[in-house]
């Protein structure tokens, strides 16, 4: 549980709020209502679980950057480590290209095919693609500039956006007695399994974190979206009392 409750602390140190409190309910039941409707469109108990749910299976964040970053770590797996850029940009390319031409799948329902995508469709997903692994590449240098990872070290997985946001929406849930606390404590373990199935240690899951927040909201700006969860960052590695430091990510 405390495990659990540590993947939602990058949020808790921005918010201001305790990190290895369940039953404390943020701003109130007022002001956790309003914080799921404002920034979620969250109004009932089922939209509140079908967030949650969409969280905790790393579902609510794009596809296209798990794509990016999964062929990075079969290059890595299949090469020693090091990805240079250059390749994993024509690997993808390659593989979108591959994977375009179409297709013939034999299921229970029988057999279905699937029509070759338009070239410039194609052509337009692989810049699209590229693109972002640019995006990734300079978040990265920042990050490893800044502390947050290390040399040579690169983000694995954005599943910790989801996962960390999973341990809070649980709580915030709670507060808005939209849940219960069995149903809140929970979805904080099934996070909790989550992340220690995807990273170790817990520096590797902020680098996760950070970099799912920033894809989202930044736009390369390394504004806000970026400092805010980087002075969070340094502070739940160096502080003796934070919860990164005591518990164990696995």
């Amino acid at each position: 549980m405390a495990h659990g409750l540590a993947c939602g602390a990058l949020l808790c140190v921005n918010n201001g709020s305790l990190w290895n409190a369940m039953a404390w309910h943020g701003t109130g039941y007022d002001g956790e209502r309003s914080r799921l409707r404002e920034w979620w469109g969250i109004t009932t108990p089922e939209a509140w679980q079908s967030a949650l749910r969409q969280l905790l299976d790393c579902a609510s964040h794009s596809d296209v950057w798990e794509f990016a970053l999964r062929l990075r770590r079969t290059i890595a797996r299949d090469f020693g480590g090091h990805v240079d850029t250059g390749y994993w940009r024509q690997a993808a390319a390659s593989l979108i290209r591959a994977n375009s031409g179409g297709s013939t799948v034999l299921s229970a329902d029988g057999v279905t095919k699937t029509e070759p995508r338009p070239t410039s469709e194609t052509e337009a997903r692989i810049e699209g693609v590229q693109r972002l692994i640019g995006r990734i590449t300079r978040y990265e240098a920042r990050m490893r500039a800044d502390g947050v990872l290390d040399e040579n070290r690169y983000v694995s997985s954005v599943d910790a956006w989801d996962l960390g946001r999973a341990s809070k929406m649980a709580r915030w849930g709670l507060g808005a007695r939209f849940g219960t606390l069995q149903e809140a404590e929970s979805a904080v373990v099934q996070a909790r399994r989550a992340a220690s199935l995807s990273y170790c240690p817990w520096q590797d899951f902020s680098a996760g974190y950070i970099l799912g927040r920033c894809l989202h909201f930044d736009e390369e700006e390394f504004g806000e979206w970026y400092t805010d969860m980087l002075d969070a960052h340094r502070i739940l590695m160096s502080d003796p009392g934070n919860p990164w430091l005591n518990i164990p990510f696995r």
